[in-house]
């Protein structure tokens, strides 16, 4: 490990974590931090104390806030950006990032404007990237489980088997298994839309309905996702590993999930406008609510669930109307696409 070069971008919980890991591996690793004061915090105590607070990290990291400081040179550079600024900051990279380095997207959206996903906007950029040298990460995995070394298991995918098998071997750990995938499109629109099913759990949840609701809108939830990935290119059965049912099942079921929490909040009967300035980090499903939503229209898939998620965060519908109108749909036979 210690020939590998490797620069992340993004000091959220997620990326500090992969950058830690890798550091305790072995590698020479370079973080790149957004704010200023979190940069100097990092520096001076070793902690990520706004996103990973009681966290030690290795003392072989290194910090910048200079992208052309974190890419250069960098056998692998992962990206743990919010989505909708990846563009942004992948673009400013570019011309500093070596041709033969492996890009890995650990980030989890679909861009608004453009309704592109991560390694579709890479590809933009560079088209190189399109078929070879970037790969996306996903599946269930808390950062703060990652880091306190619990059992976790998540998904490399990339159209060229070689670059995944790469950075399957760099990543796993003992207690991190890597698995590896050649659908990359399935595998990121795993990762992204199962957000937008945990927003509309946590909105059940925080109306007070139980067990019952939550099963139904996993259930047709991942059907949902299937029916949009099939029609975007995507192998439906990717829909039921780690980056779909997987990821689908903790972020759906768990109070530490942002999305879900999001949800909750809503269903409590806060509004958009207060629960996210009060929350440390992005919530990634508000936005890919809005991308999934444009999707299924322009795809003409149907999505009841991730419709009436958009209804309630972005046209003000009352979130006990929005259930009532999913339960008085019209009746059909079930079948998961």
């Amino acid at each position: 490990m210690r020939e590998h070069k490797i620069g992340i971008i993004g000091a959220g919980s997620w990326g500090t974590t992969l950058a830690n890991l890798l550091a305790e591996k072995g590698a020479e690793v370079t973080l790149w931090v957004y704010e200023e004061a979190l940069l100097q915090d990092l520096k001076e105590k070793r902690c990520n104390t706004r996103y990973l607070p009681g966290i030690a990290l290795s003392a072989s990291l290194r910090y910048t806030r200079s992208l052309q400081e974190a890419v250069a040179g960098k056998q692998v550079i992962l990206w743990v950006t919010p989505s909708q600024v990846f563009r942004t900051q992948f673009t400013a990279a570019l011309p500093f990032s070596p041709a033969e380095a492996i890009h890995v997207s650990a980030s989890k959206g679909i861009e608004n404007a453009s309704l592109k996903r991560l390694s579709e906007i890479a590809a933009e950029q560079n088209p190189a990237l399109s078929d070879r040298k970037f790969a996306v990460l996903s599946g269930p995995s808390f950062a703060a489980e990652v880091c306190r070394k619990l059992p976790t298991a998540v998904v490399i995918a990339s159209r060229d088997q070689e670059s995944a098998a790469s950075i399957q071997k760099l990543m796993s750990t003992p207690q991190l298994r890597i698995y590896t995938s050649t659908d990359i499109v399935g595998v990121e629109l795993g990762g992204a839309l199962k957000n937008v099913i945990a927003v509309a759990t946590g909105i059940a949840d925080g109306l007070g309905y139980g067990s019952n609701t939550r099963a139904a809108l996993i259930t047709r939830g991942l059907a949902e996702m299937m029916r949009l990935g099939g029609a975007l290119g995507a192998e439906p059965i990717t829909f039921s590993g780690l980056s779909g049912l997987g990821d689908l099942v903790l972020t759906c079921t768990s109070s530490m999930s942002r999305n879900y929490s999001v949800g909750f909040q809503l269903g409590r009967g806060n509004s958009l406008q207060k629960i996210l300035p009060e929350m440390n980090a992005v919530a990634e499903g508000v936005y890919t609510t809005r991308s999934a939503f444009f999707l299924a229209q322009r795809s003409q898939v149907a999505m009841p669930i991730t419709q009436a998620v958009y209804q309630v965060l972005y046209e003000n519908k009352p979130a006990p109307r929005a259930v009532q109108d999913l339960m008085g749909r019209e009746l059909k036979q079930e079948a998961p696409l």
